[in-house]
C-alpha cells in the first residue's frame, strides 16, 4: 500500500471583513489591521498605515451610496509578506498624483508606494477594484 501523499501546511493566515463605506468603516479596518503583529514594530505600523490610506481612498474616492468595500489582510509567513487588499464598487482607478507642498491631501498613494515592496489595482469580478499591496515582514536591510 503506498504511503499516504502529505502536504505540507501553508505558513498563510487569512482575514476578511465588509466595512461600511463611512469613516467610521474607515476608522474600523485600520484599528483590525493590528490583527497578526505586535503593536509598536515596524510590520504593524505599515500594515495600520496602509490599511487607514487605502481605506480612506475607498471611502472618500470609491465610495458608491449603499456599497461597502472590503478589507482582506492575508499573512503569508513563507514569502515573509503581509497582503493588504482594500475592494470597493467605484470603478475609477486611483491616480497617484504630486500635491502642492501646502495642500493637505493627496499624499496617500505617494505614502503606500513608499511603504510597498509591491502594489497594484485589479479590476474585481462585477463592477469595481481592488487596490493591493504587499508589505515585507521581514526586517529590511
Amino acid at each position: 500500500m503506498p504511503a499516504p501523499h502529505t502536504q505540507t501546511p501553508t505558513a498563510a493566515r487569512t482575514f476578511v471583513q465588509r466595512f461600511s463605506s463611512t469613516r467610521r468603516g474607515a476608522r474600523l479596518a485600520r484599528l483590525l489591521a493590528e490583527w497578526g503583529h505586535p503593536h509598536g514594530t515596524e510590520v504593524h505600523d505599515t500594515s495600520v498605515l496602509v490599511v487607514a490610506e487605502l481605506a480612506a481612498n475607498a471611502v472618500l474616492h470609491g465610495r458608491v451610496p449603499g456599497r461597502d468595500f472590503a478589507l482582506l489582510l492575508a499573512c503569508d509567513d513563507e514569502r515573509s509578506v503581509i497582503r493588504i487588499e482594500v475592494s470597493d464598487t467605484h470603478p475609477a482607478q486611483p491616480v497617484r498624483t504630486v500635491p502642492a507642498a501646502d495642500e493637505d491631501h493627496g499624499r496617500g498613494l505617494i505614502l503606500v508606494d513608499a511603504l510597498a515592496a509591491r502594489w497594484g489595482v485589479r479590476d474585481r469580478v462585477g463592477t469595481g477594484k481592488t487596490v493591493w499591496v504587499e508589505c515585507a515582514t521581514a526586517p529590511r536591510d
